[in-house]
């Protein structure tokens, strides 16, 4: 459809990457409706006159993936279909100078901390009123929560620092007023997320305030699920697992990326920790926090990973069972402390390396599965699909965790509720069961 003559602008944000990106667009989709300005994310109508890409620049593929859509809607403007195409986030805060000469059709780049820029090109002003009025994405019945931006860890294999900048918590009041607009608008589960969660509080309180902070949040009435994810190993505070074993609404889970199990690795990739410091900290975790499901990413292939250290990985997931795992092929990101080093490792064997963690922790994760048939657990319904509803226990994150399954044939769930589900059946990464009386 041609927009030429339209008398009032329709914005369509795409969001590309992680769970932080999600948060900034529904920041901007926020500030644009603030401002008066028919704005939709990931419009399925097609009607829009003007795009906002919201981009990753995390490693390759998220680039490309990121390239790809903007040239994309490029070539749609050139069509005539849509009117303006404007680039933010991660991608074209890393990359802006070297995309303005390679695609100069885009009509304006913003960096990760450029809202204001963004609002004026459509002569509106942020609004610091809607603090805390943040209009959400995802199902109504959960909402992501960024707690801090930015990153302080000399981490060797991340660009992260380069996009997002220093660490910067957010005041506790502000988060606060945030959770309890969400859940005054229907949100039962809050996912606390931030480049590095464990960091929260040293900059603005000059002590780690996690812990505070999940207490003060806990106390929300009406907030059943509170989920932590990206806390960093070294210097994780431990008062956090106290709180999470005494309040019934902080889900025994937690989402830590570990990188990898070998202590010369982990001494390249700039971690500050060692394999045996860090399976001190996991034997802690599951010692404090009964039955916590753990999650972790690695990295394989990074430079100087030779076969002896990948397979003291392999024996470092057989050995910690975790009960998540995604595994990345090591990205050569410039500018990065590990791109002094060569890059010798083949895209073949990274891509061998990765499937063999995975083929390990799928036989990991159906032996622990299986575990589970013939218990019950508190299951909230996230949607209706092929004839079942699916949901996920207080172990499992959204997208990315194992799901509940529930056959529609002789029940109906309502969408966003709590249920409890006996396990009947389970697979690698699936459970089966049956909603109980």
């Amino acid at each position: 459809m041609k927009t030429k003559g339209r008398k009032k602008d329709k914005v369509n944000i795409v969001t590309l990457g992680c769970s932080k990106n999600i948060v900034d667009s529904e920041v901007i989709l926020t500030q644009l409706r603030g401002n008066n300005i028919d704005a939709t994310h990931e419009s399925l109508k097609d009607d829009a006159n003007i795009v906002v890409i919201n981009t990753c620049g995390f490693i390759d593929n998220a680039k490309q993936e990121s390239i790809d859509t903007i040239l994309r809607y490029v070539d749609a403007k050139e069509e005539g279909l849509v009117e303006k195409v404007y680039v933010t986030g991660c991608l074209s805060e890393r990359y802006r100078t070297d995309l303005q000469n390679e695609i100069p059709n885009v009509d304006a780049w913003f960096g990760t901390m450029e809202l204001p820029m963004l609002l004026k090109r459509f002569n509106a002003t942020y609004k610091n009123e809607l603090l805390g009025e943040r209009i959400t994405t995802t199902a109504n019945h959960y909402a992501y929560l960024k707690i801090s931006e930015g990153c302080d860890r000399p981490c060797s294999f991340c660009a992260i620092p380069l996009m997002r900048g220093k660490h910067l918590s957010k005041p506790i009041q502000d988060i606060l007023l945030e959770a309890k607009n969400l859940v005054r608008n229907g949100t039962k589960e809050i996912l606390l997320i931030a480049q590095d969660s464990t960091y929260y509080g040293l900059d603005l309180y000059k002590k780690r305030a996690l812990a505070e902070l999940l207490e003060r949040l806990s106390d929300i009435e009406g907030l059943e699920w509170i989920r932590l994810h990206y806390a960093f190993p070294s210097g994780f505070p431990m008062d956090v697992l106290d709180v999470m074993a005494s309040r019934s609404n902080i889900c025994n889970y937690l989402d830590i990326p570990l990188q990898h199990g070998s202590t010369k690795m982990l001494e390249l990739m700039r971690r500050g920790t060692t394999r045996e410091k860090t399976e001190a900290l996991l034997a802690q975790m599951r010692a404090r926090v009964e039955n916590i499901a753990i999650r972790t990413t690695l990295i394989a292939g990074h430079p100087g990973e030779t076969e002896a250290e990948f397979m003291e990985l392999m024996d470092f997931v057989e050995k910690n069972r975790f009960d998540r795992l995604g595994v990345f092929a090591y990205s050569h990101e410039e500018n990065t402390h590990s791109f002094n080093f060569k890059d010798d490792i083949s895209e073949a064997v990274k891509s061998e390396r990765v499937e063999a963690i995975m083929a390990l922790q799928e036989t990991i994760s159906e032996e622990l599965n299986k575990e589970k048939i013939g218990k019950t657990y508190k299951v909230l319904i996230d949607r209706l699909e092929g004839g079942q509803f699916i949901g996920r226990t207080e172990y499992d994150s959204p997208e990315v965790d194992n799901e509940v399954l529930i056959s529609a044939a002789h029940q109906y769930l309502r969408i966003g509720d709590f249920c409890m589900v006996q396990i009947t059946d389970s697979s690698a990464f699936d459970l089966y069961g049956i909603p109980t009386k």
